[in-house]
């Protein structure tokens, strides 16, 4: 059964705290990534057999499985991976945003330069479930900010497949390569680059435990996007809303890991009884039942506070992943949130809606870390670069000030290098 709170009962960030905690998996994977290192492909090999139960004759997936895929699902299915690529496409488009020059009549030259990062790599989940929409959410805005080389990386079924689906949205949003690995092996790969898989500069998509801690320890030798955590939702409700409905909006987060939070908070203690009582009953009609249940028990919270302006307070100290604000009048408190991955405005706009179809990415900054992360976006994408032109003139408009600023800090040679310049 789901835990009841009242406001103030427990710390607020107490209510985003799993049980039981995560495995500390950092030994595992500093073995696999040191494994990877010092022996390339044959490590993948052997790794792709121990974990996934493949045994491949090749990491890269041919042009000829990718066809054979996308032949594969339904053209209604094909329909609905062009849609929702469109419709990210379109939000992620408003994103991108050219350099910028600020010239001034003393002959000074200012601005930035925006580049796309060269070569990215995109890891894309398929453990309990495929997750072409992850794939779709990375590679379309590194597509629309101009990235030369998208890598894609996920693990084989044990008969050497990648899941139709993943292939048929790499082929719509086109990918470079497909390579089929997973876990923390294939983290090692992109950030190292092996015999077969190319040494990328970013890495980024979600993953397990195993995934996400490779990415903590490969950050330095390449670029990260985030550590993802598990995922989470709070629903803040008042008291009109329909329980069945928020109780279906909870279980769609627990049913992706044991580990995925789910939490309501509301001003109507009636609502959260009925919210609790309908969640046993769907629980029964799910058919990851045991994974929902595990979330639901262990992670689940419905949180009873005095008003709406209790809720989002206690929703701002949680900086939940995703927030849905279901109320009739969802605009009148959009300006009450400060701290929230993605936000879910009304009664009718279900998080699914954000995690397949709407347009805003999914990826989103998790376990509180949405008091200072983003979503991500075209900007993960790009590189920023600052240029500065200065004529002699301009450069001796401001040489007295170079010096003793640089006098100041003790630093002689760089006054002297400017000083140098008028002699």
């Amino acid at each position: 059964m789901i835990r009841m709170f009242q406001y103030g009962e427990v710390p607020n960030e107490t209510l985003f705290i799993r049980s039981p905690l995560i495995q500390d998996v950092s030994g595992v994977v500093k073995d696999i990534l040191a494994d990877v290192q010092a022996h390339g492909d044959e490590a993948l090999f052997r790794l792709t057999e121990k974990f996934d139960g493949a045994k491949l004759s090749s990491l890269l997936v041919s042009d000829e499985e990718i066809e054979e895929a996308f032949d594969e699902v339904s053209e209604e299915y094909r329909a609905v991976l062009r849609l929702a690529h469109d419709n990210i496409a379109e939000y992620h488009r408003q994103q991108i945003r050219p350099g910028f020059s600020i010239t001034r009549p003393d002959g000074v030259v200012l601005g930035q330069k925006v580049t796309p990062i060269a070569r990215v790599g995109l890891y894309v989940p398929n453990g309990t479930a495929a997750y072409p929409s992850s794939l779709l959410m990375n590679c379309v805005p590194a597509k629309l900010a101009g990235c030369g080389m998208l890598v894609i990386t996920t693990p084989p079924g044990p008969d050497g497949r990648v899941d139709p689906a993943i292939l048929a949205a790499a082929k719509i949003a086109g990918v470079d390569r497909i390579y089929k690995i997973g876990g923390a092996q294939a983290v090692a790969a992109l950030a190292y680059g092996t015999e077969s898989v190319p040494k990328v500069d970013k890495i980024v998509g979600p993953g397990n435990a195993y995934v996400a801690e490779a990415k903590r320890q490969v950050f330095g030798a390449v670029a990260i996007d985030t550590i993802a955590g598990p995922s989470e939702v709070l629903i803040v409700a008042d008291g009109t809303n329909d329980p069945k409905v928020l109780a279906a909006d909870m279980l769609a987060q627990a049913e992706h890991d044991v580990m995925a939070t789910s939490v309501l908070v509301t001003d109507s203690p009636e609502l959260g009884a009925a919210v609790a009582e309908e969640l046993e009953r769907q629980l029964k009609t799910l058919p990851r039942e045991e994974i929902a249940r595990a979330s639901i028990e262990n992670n689940g919270k419905i949180v009873i506070c005095k008003d709406l302006r209790d809720a989002f307070a206690c929703a701002n100290e949680i900086a939940p992943e995703h927030l849905e604000i279901a109320v009739d009048d969802p605009f009148t408190w959009l300006g009450m949130v400060e701290n929230a991955g993605s936000i879910f405005l009304g009664k009718h706009a279900p998080e699914a809606l954000g995690d397949y179809l709407a347009g805003p990415n999914h990826t989103l900054p998790t376990t509180g870390t949405a008091k200072f992360g983003s979503p991500l976006s075209v900007d993960d994408f790009v590189k920023k670069s600052q240029y500065t032109y200065y004529s002699k003139e301009a450069l001796r408009n401001v040489k007295n000030a170079i010096m003793l600023f640089a006098e100041e800090e003790g630093l002689r040679g760089h006054a002297r290098s400017v000083e140098i310049r008028f002699e």
